[in-house]
């Protein structure tokens, strides 16, 4: 096995591989990434993305978009936190705009307050001016609800998808969910298929120092797409990392 080889393919992808869309909605997608004026859709989207689907969580600054007819930050400043727990939980529950309506309402309401309080109602200077990859990370940490996995995803994507410039990647790292816990452990980058989130983290690092996040979406995108979690349902003919895939190398010939 060569893991140098192997390294550089998911490091080669990833630099080329953006996201294909963050809602599956063209609208809120198009909101997400109007960083110019409205670069605090993006923020609150990182913010209400826990235990739900990525697609389902990062929709919801467009909801709020509908329902209140703009997303200005001044318009955002004058909800209060019962305003935004009305808006996230309308009266049928099964429309629901989180599983944790109580919580995100209250973590959606201060990331407002701080936007504004902190960063003058313009999210954008969290990451203007060539900050140091670490300074991005902590000031996405900085918000209520928001973790390493999520602070170093926000980081990861504006540098990949939008280009934003950092000094540094040091401190952009992996996002080890599911898919990609499993990814490493089928290319054998980690020796356990059981590793933590902290050794996939770790063997991240050691594997490319300089960006170790910059393996994320190929990896991610390698997990959902065809390395299936039953390996029954493996589709390693579609995968680009089947001809240096250990586990694809032991699967017998269709």
């Amino acid at each position: 096995m060569n893991i140098i080889a192997i390294r550089d393919r998911l490091v080669e992808r990833g630099k080329i591989e953006l996201s294909d869309s963050f809602t599956g909605n063209p609208e809120a997608d198009a909101l997400l990434k109007d960083l110019d004026k409205h670069p605090h859709a993006f923020v609150l989207a990182c913010v209400m993305d826990r235990q739900i689907s990525a697609e389902k969580a990062w929709i919801i600054p467009y909801r709020f978009l509908q329902e209140l007819g703009e997303f200005s930050m001044d318009r955002l400043k004058k909800l209060s936190e019962l305003d935004v727990r009305n808006i996230m939980s309308p009266p049928k529950p099964a429309q629901s705009l989180h599983r944790l309506v109580k919580q995100m309402s209250t973590n959606f309401h201060l990331a407002i307050q701080r936007i504004g309080n902190q960063y003058a109602d313009d999210a954008s200077l969290i990451w203007k001016g060539n900050p140091s990859s670490a300074e991005v990370v902590y000031r996405f940490l900085e918000f209520d609800g928001i973790g390493p996995k999520i602070a170093t995803m926000a980081a990861n994507i504006l540098a990949r998808d939008f280009n934003i410039p950092f000094a540094d990647h040091y401190s952009i790292d992996i996002s080890a969910d599911v898919h990609i816990r499993r990814v490493f452990a089928r290319l054998k980058l980690t020796t356990s298929t059981e590793a933590s989130v902290e050794q996939v983290i770790y063997k991240a690092r050691t594997l490319y120092p300089e960006y170790p996040g910059i393996m994320d979406l190929s990896c991610w995108k390698i997990g959902r797409n065809w390395c299936k979690p039953d390996e029954a349902d493996l589709m390693c003919g579609e995968c680009f990392m089947e001809n240096l895939c250990p586990t694809a190398a032991l699967r017998p010939a269709p």
